[in-house]
Parts: C-alpha cells; sequence; structure tokens
C-alpha cells in the first residue's frame, strides 16, 4: 500500500487544472496491467471505471463527452489543452455526459461562466475527471498493451494497490448492455412539412444525425433500439437509418435480425458505425474487436470506387471482418482506413443500401463525408427499392 504522504505529482495543481476550475485533491488513473499515473481530480468528486480509449481530437471534448458511443469509456485526450474554449449547449450530442471518465493533460477555463465550461456538466452528471496526466505517454502504453479496464479513484484515494484491483474487478466491456442504458424509451418525431419520413433506430443517437437528415428536408421519426420491423418499416415510413452506438454487436440479435428485415424490404438504409456493423452481421459477415479501436476527428478513409480520400470523425471497437464480406450477399467493401486498412464501408450492388463505420456527421472537426448524407436522402426522395441507378454527390 501507498501512503497518501508518498503521492506526488511532478508540477502544482494549479499548473494542469486552471484555479477558475478548481481541482479537489489527488486522483489516480490505474490500469488493469498494473500500470498508474497520478494525477488531480477536478470532474464530480467520486470514482469510476470503464475501458480506456485514447482520443486524438483536438477540438469536440463537448461532443465526446456527451456521445452515447462512449458509454462505459474512459477517455483519454491526447490534445494537451481541454477546455481552452466554452461549450454551446446547442451543440450537445445528447441530454447527459455517458462517458465514465475523462483524463486530461491540463483543464483550461476559456471562459469563466459555468454554464459554458465542460467541467460543470461533468460534475452535474456525476462523471469524474482527473488532469496532470501525460495523455500522450498513456496513449503510446495503450498502443504496445491493447485495450484496458482503467479506474479513476476519487479525490485523495491514492493507495495504487486498491486502484489496480478496482480497475481488474471492473466488468469486461464485451459483457454489458450499453445499447440498453443509452436508447430513448420510446418514439418521437422530429419536424413537420412534407418530407419524407425517415426512421432513426436509436442505439446510442447523435442531435447530429437528426440535424444532418433535417437539413436536407427530411421529417425524422426516432425509434427505440428495441423497435420491431413491422414498426421500423411501417408504410409511412420511406428510409431507415440504424444509428451508432455503444458496445459489441454480437450482444444484439434483435437489432441485427431488423437490418435483415429492411434489407429483405428493400427500401433506403443506412448505417452508421454500429448501424454498419449490424448491417454487416445481417448480410452474414463477422465483426471483431480491433486492438485499441478508432477514437478521433483524423482519421483518413479512401473511398475504393471514386478513389477520394476523406478525413473522418471516429469512435468504435469493432470492425466488420472484410474476408467474411462475400460477393454472394449483394454487398462490397466500398471504403478503407488508410491507417490499417480496415473496413469502413459496405455498399449493396442491387439495393438503396449503404454502410460507414466513422461519423459521416462528426462535428466540430472533418465534415468531408457529409455526402453520405446527401446520397441516402436522394435514394429516400427518389423512392428506390430494389436494383438502384447510383446516386452520386
Amino acid at each position: 500500500m501507498t501512503p497518501s504522504h508518498q503521492w506526488r505529482l511532478p508540477v502544482p495543481p494549479d499548473a494542469v487544472v486552471d484555479p477558475r476550475v478548481g481541482s479537489h485533491g489527488p486522483s489516480l488513473v490505474a490500469l488493469e496491467d498494473g500500470t498508474v499515473f497520478p494525477g488531480v481530480a477536478f470532474g464530480a468528486p467520486v470514482g469510476a471505471g470503464g475501458d480506456l480509449v485514447a482520443n486524438t481530437s483536438q477540438t469536440g471534448y463537448q461532443e465526446v463527452c456527451t456521445d452515447p458511443s462512449y458509454a462505459g469509456q474512459v477517455v483519454v485526450m491526447t490534445y494537451p489543452l481541454i477546455g481552452n474554449y466554452g461549450r454551446l449547449v446547442e451543440d450537445d450530442q445528447s441530454e447527459r455526459p455517458w462517458l465514465r471518465a475523462l483524463v486530461v493533460a491540463h483543464a483550461t477555463a476559456a471562459v469563466v461562466g459555468r454554464a459554458r465550461q465542460i467541467v460543470h456538466l461533468l460534475r452535474a452528471s456525476g462523471v469524474p475527471a482527473v488532469a496532470g496526466v501525460d495523455t500522450r505517454a498513456l496513449a503510446r502504453h495503450l498502443r504496445e498493451t491493447g485495450a484496458q479496464r482503467a479506474y479513476v479513484t476519487a479525490p485523495g484515494e491514492v493507495d495504487r494497490d486498491a486502484a489496480v484491483e478496482a480497475a481488474r474487478a471492473l466488468p469486461r466491456w464485451e459483457d454489458q448492455d450499453f445499447v440498453g442504458q443509452v436508447s430513448a424509451p420510446d418514439p418521437y418525431d422530429v419536424g413537420a412539412g412534407d418530407g419524407p419520413l425517415v426512421g432513426v433506430v436509436d442505439f446510442g443517437l447523435k442531435a447530429n444525425i437528426v440535424r444532418g437528415l433535417r437539413r436536407r428536408g427530411a421529417r425524422v421519426r426516432v425509434l427505440p433500439h428495441g423497435v420491431g420491423p413491422d414498426e421500423a418499416l411501417a408504410p409511412g415510413i420511406d428510409g431507415l437509418v440504424l444509428s451508432p452506438g455503444p458496445g459489441d454487436p454480437a450482444r444484439l440479435g434483435g437489432p441485427v435480425a431488423l437490418a435483415r428485415a429492411a434489407l429483405a424490404d428493400g427500401r433506403p438504409l443506412l448505417g452508421i458505425c454500429l448501424g454498419h456493423q449490424l448491417i454487416g452481421l445481417a448480410a452474414g459477415g463477422e465483426t471483431r474487436r480491433l486492438r485499441f479501436g478508432h477514437h478521433g476527428a483524423n482519421h483518413p478513409v479512401r473511398d475504393l470506387e471514386s478513389g477520394r480520400v476523406q478525413v473522418t470523425a471516429q469512435n468504435h471497437e469493432v470492425q466488420v471482418v472484410d474476408e467474411s464480406v462475400r460477393p454472394s450477399s449483394g454487398f462490397y467493401v466500398s471504403q478503407r482506413n488508410l491507417n490499417d486498412g480496415s473496413v469502413e464501408g459496405l455498399r449493396h450492388a442491387e439495393l438503396p443500401v449503404e454502410s460507414v463505420q466513422y461519423h459521416p456527421e462528426g462535428s466540430p472537426g472533418p465534415l468531408d463525408a457529409l455526402e453520405v448524407f446527401d446520397r441516402f436522402v436522394e435514394h429516400v426522395r427518389r423512392g428506390d427499392r430494389g436494383p438502384i441507378r447510383p446516386v452520386h454527390a
């Protein structure tokens, strides 16, 4: 056991947590392999843990904190200054933060107003945060070891052995149902008018997806994750979107069956991130967990048909296995990640169906991939069903 007086941070707490933010005392980030990083607590004064992921975005920490696909994860921001611009409530991606904890190098305060500092959202929602950690060293460690569980201790809890044991006692990511935690419990409609009606199945829906569809003139009906084919493919719905979300798609038998029914139905279908993985499984493919996932706003993706390279925002732990996508399914790999060659998109040869592993709605950051929504809405407006004419953005 390590007594609290042996806890050391190389710099004073005020050097890593802006005094306008305020800190709570010493804290630890403990990994299940026994590695421990000291820091200064500044979020909610509690301990929490989950799977540790490193996000390489320079901006977008507000969207990361409120993105449901980060449910169950401890997020490390590798960019050294977090808090250097103010929060805009309308840019939140959901009604609350879903990550388990936030780890940063420096917690800054660009604005004084409490409502505009991301830390006050974390505190109000019971999410701990810790600063003063060498986040780039932590990210490099993950690159060497692969995904790990991590525990962020409450302020003043600096027993390293106890913190490591807390990390090892956390449930495995694969064994948890995160979608059931983040999905809307009941259907609701967004928008009015005479535009086409798009159903969006909420596995962890981000607000920017609804905004993207609304900007293209579509009305949106958000559906809970347990929705069946009769409701999701009701006669009045002109196209279907399977949203992003957290967790392992291999656990989601019902949503895979829904995706299979949507493929048989033939109307326009778009899958994003988890929705992409569900379509891959419905088509007879397989999924596999990545060594440390893709998390950030700077991932290059090549469209294999056009040759164009887009910079994309990503957050996922699982990929569709390349060799499992069989030509007999009608699907082909349409896009690839240029960093590791993994599958980033699927298209169907005859049906108006497309899926992408990244987040075309990701913002702030790259907006290169918004044409995904253009293609989908154009299929919906044309009433495509069955053999299709290609749509070019």
